[in-house]
């Protein structure tokens, strides 16, 4: 994408949230099975992780993640085009609804995340399906959660491919009203200091606390895509660590 176009999709996407939902004090759900748990100490990484976009590695007992395309680097010289991009690891683990913990640790990062997606489904880009962000802006040193709604709103196919029309930059904007909220995250973390994460994805809700403090929410259609194949976390920015993962099964 064009960074002209980029920036005004944010921008679209800023206009899209004017009616910020209020944050559920109370889980939105209960721990069931424990299907998944990491504290990469092992000497073989489980089979079930995979590097999506370079690049992670574990040190010290975490899986850190620091992102290597920062920008757009166009062909030449008979080497393709590079797209900037986050780093992404991915886990092949199926769920609907559920609980994901982790502790995370930004060192020098400006975005860590944990994302929902099912490849199988073609109704949006990539089969990107909904995620929960923490983002540090390093000009004023403060950090927001953000929650989206991906299925229904900035991946969904239609509206993919409108984004990139700076005449439908007013369609655009109505159609992703609902589908993401940011808030800010009061008292700011620390860089450098790990943080308890956890984000809950039950029904057509997301939830996410730091601490145990309730910090972002969601509700919309798109998150309640009834098979989430795998879960991602990425990374934007020079690093960020994650530990101490673990994922439930959740109900209401």
């Amino acid at each position: 994408m064009h960074p002209a176009t980029l920036l005004g999709f944010v921008a679209l996407s800023l206009f899209a949230e004017t009616s910020t939902p209020s944050i559920p004090a109370e889980p939105i759900g209960k721990k069931k099975d424990l299907l998944f748990e990491d504290n990469f100490e092992g000497a073989q990484p489980d089979k079930r992780w995979h590097q999506v976009v370079q690049t992670f590695t574990l040190e010290k007992g975490a899986l850190k993640g620091t992102q290597t395309r920062a920008q757009n680097i166009p062909a030449a010289d008979g080497k393709p085009a590079v797209t900037a991009h986050a780093a992404v690891h991915g886990l092949e683990l199926p769920t609907s609804d559920s609980i994901v913990e982790c502790k995370i640790c930004f060192e020098g990062a400006t975005m860590m995340d944990v994302e929902f997606d099912d490849r199988k489904y073609t109704g949006c880009h990539y089969g990107h399906i909904c995620r929960a962000q923490v983002r540090y802006n390093p000009k004023d040193k403060t950090f927001s959660a953000t929650i989206i709604d991906e299925k229904e709103g900035n991946m969904r196919n239609d509206i993919y491919e409108m984004k990139n029309d700076p005449s439908k930059k007013a369609e655009v904007a109505k159609l992703l009203q609902g589908r993401q909220a940011t808030f800010p995250i009061k008292p700011a973390l620390e860089v450098g200091k790990w943080y308890n994460l956890t984000v809950e994805t039950v029904g057509d809700e997301m939830r996410m606390c730091i601490e145990g403090k309730p910090v972002a929410y969601l509700k919309s259609p798109g998150i309640a895509h009834a098979t989430k194949s795998k879960i991602e976390f990425g990374v934007a920015g020079q690093s960020g660590c994650f530990d101490d993962l673990k994922v439930w099964a959740a109900t209401k």
